[in-house]
């Protein structure tokens, strides 16, 4: 592993946790997002990850969760049909909650990595240094 690659490595790490935080919190924010049932629903996305062959991880793509949704009977909603149903993403808060407090210690690690990459270099610089 040459000088610099944990830090290569931990920032890697750290845009790959931004991205699932992102993606969860677009989630999140579409979780009461209703359409007509003649329609699609919200699809949340879930990035896929893959190894970087030098070490780290990277984003390989993004997968979708089922366009049919779930149907959720709203007589009242202008969207409804005429049997009052509208079509609502197939997102649960509590998983994903779960995968947000998992990006969340990701991302922490990454940057306490960072952190002390940071200081493992500046304390080989001061090496020999006189004051």
């Amino acid at each position: 592993m040459a000088a610099f690659d944990l830090l290569r490595v931990a920032d890697e790490s750290l845009g790959a946790h931004q991205t699932w935080m992102d993606a969860i919190g677009n989630n999140i924010a579409n979780i009461n997002t209703y359409e007509p049932t003649s329609g699609n629903a919200f699809q949340a996305q879930y990035p896929i990850f893959q190894a970087d062959p030098n070490g780290g991880v990277r984003v390989a793509g993004v997968a979708e969760s089922d366009p049919q949704g779930r149907e959720v009977s709203m007589p009242d909603s202008p969207l409804a049909d005429a049997n009052g149903y509208v079509r609502a993403p197939d997102t649960d808060m509590a998983s994903e909650m779960g995968q947000l407090i998992m990006a969340q210690r990701g991302f922490q690690a990454s940057v306490s990595v960072t952190k002390t990459a940071q200081d493992i270099y500046g304390s080989a610089l001061s090496i020999g240094h006189k004051s």
